[in-house]
Parts: structure tokens; C-alpha cells; sequence
């Protein structure tokens, strides 16, 4: 008996906690996409279907639950690619984190090195931002939006004239490249070397207001660099550009990366 009574109360928080739960993973998972803004308008919907029926306006009430709906069969019309692409991720996550998302991030930091060596090696200019907790949203929006697999390959074609996209940034999120051509806010400071173009001041500008990481070759001298903070890191070889990849985006949580020590501009 007394055991019936302590699941009486207990039964309602887990009910509660496991809700947030998905809740949360269901806005974490929708953030930064057009999912996002049509989750966030059936919210409202939901809000005034519940007002409509606690002030017994029956005639609003019944029109709002047809419009909920159809609008469930409409979401899954509209945003299939969306939800496609999301099963598949979840598919290859574990249930507790694991190694399946760090290989992941190894496998994008290796498309990544491999194809900014080679553009440096043919003197390509190249502007990559990483998106780490900061969401670039806004930054995808002023691109051209292509959201494909990362690959070394696709990278080299973006950065290679007389590509319409080799102008302007690269974004990738996760395993995504999610837009091409993109317009990075550029540095304001004074103390810049007069000689630094404008790839590397957008480079500098959005490190600056984001976490992100971000990477540039020059295409002048093929110097490779990579930005965080405000601040330059040059890269002289491709095993030093996998490390700091490597510290930046799988960090440990017991220590510092080694490689916070960085040149200023």
C-alpha cells in the first residue's frame, strides 16, 4: 500500500522529466532550421486552441483542431528531406553519447584538411567557419544554402574559380555543409596588418562574435591560418591543422588544448 501511494506522486514528475526531455531534444534538434519557426507558430496555435477552449468559443475551438490536423500531414509533407536527414543522425547516435559522433567529427576535420591543403597547394583562397555552440544561423541565411555531406571533394569545387560560390564563406554544421557563398561580418579593429585582405578580416570579424572556428588560405601567399577568438594560428603543416581541429571540436574536459597559445594580429 504504501508503495502505491509513493508511485501516486512519483509517477507525474517522471511523466514531467521524461516530456522535457524530449521536448528539449526535439528543439535541439529543430534549431537553426525552417522547422524551427513552424514549431514555434503551431506553438502559438496550440496556446489559442487551448484559450479558445477555456473560454468556450466552440466555433474558433473546432476550426483550430481541423487546422492542427492537417497541419500534422502538412509537416511531414514539407519538411521530409528535414526529417529524413534527422532519423538518419539519430540512427547513428548512441543512446549516451559514445564514439559515433567523435568519429563523425574526425571524418569531417579530415575532409576538411585534405581539401584546404590542396587548395593551398593551387593558391585557391578558402574561408571556412566551423559552427561550435554560437549558431550561425544568420550567417547560412546570407549564403546560398546547400546543406550536403562534407566532403573534401565538394570543398575543392566550392573554392575553385569559376565556381559562383568561390566568393564568400563556407558554413558547416555537424557533418553538413549547410551554405557556400556566405557573408561573414568583417573585423573593426585598427590594429590589423595593412596588408591582411578582406577574406581574413571576415575571417577574424565573425571569430570575433562567435565561437566558431574558423579557417582561411590566403590566396596570395597559400599561407594557411585558422581564427578563433579574434586572434590567428598559423598552420605550417597537416598534421598541426588535424591537432588543433582535433583539440577545438573534441575537446577534453580534463585539461586545456595545448594549443591555446596563439599568435595575435
Amino acid at each position: 500500500m504504501t508503495y502505491e501511494i509513493l508511485w501516486i506522486y512519483i509517477k507525474p514528475a517522471l511523466e514531467i522529466l521524461i516530456l522535457w526531455i524530449v521536448i528539449y531534444y526535439i528543439l535541439i534538434f529543430l534549431e537553426g532550421t525552417r522547422a524551427f519557426l513552424v514549431l514555434r507558430g503551431l506553438l502559438y496555435l496550440s496556446i489559442i486552441f487551448l484559450a479558445t477552449k477555456f473560454f468556450g468559443l466552440d466555433n474558433i475551438n473546432w476550426l483550430l483542431t481541423k487546422i492542427l490536423g492537417i497541419s500534422v500531414i502538412a509537416l511531414i509533407i514539407i519538411f521530409q528531406n528535414e526529417l529524413r536527414q534527422g532519423l538518419a543522425r539519430l540512427g547513428q547516435q548512441q543512446l549516451f553519447g559514445g564514439s559515433s559522433q567523435e568519429k563523425e567529427v574526425l571524418d569531417v576535420i579530415e575532409n576538411v584538411t585534405q581539401a584546404v591543403f590542396k587548395l593551398a597547394h593551387k593558391k585557391r583562397g578558402v574561408l571556412i567557419a566551423i559552427e561550435r555552440e554560437a549558431k550561425l544561423k544568420t550567417y547560412i541565411e546570407s549564403g546560398i544554402e546547400l546543406d550536403a555531406k562534407v566532403s573534401a571533394e565538394l570543398i575543392q569545387n566550392i573554392f575553385t574559380p569559376p565556381s559562383p560560390l568561390h566568393d564568400g564563406g563556407v558554413i558547416i554544421r555537424g557533418s553538413r555543409i549547410m551554405a557556400a557563398s556566405c557573408l561573414f561580418p568583417l573585423s573593426e579593429r585598427f590594429n590589423l596588418n595593412k596588408i591582411m585582405g578582406t577574406r581574413h578580416r571576415a575571417a577574424l570579424g565573425i571569430s570575433e562574435q562567435t565561437d566558431a572556428i574558423v579557417l582561411i588560405v590566403s590566396e596570395e601567399t597559400s599561407d594557411i591560418s585558422v581564427a578563433r577568438n579574434g586572434s590567428f594560428i598559423p598552420m605550417e603543416k597537416r598534421e598541426q591543422l588535424i591537432g588543433i581541429l582535433k583539440d577545438f571540436l573534441i575537446p577534453p574536459k580534463s585539461k586545456k588544448g595545448k594549443h591555446d597559445q596563439v599568435v595575435k594580429s
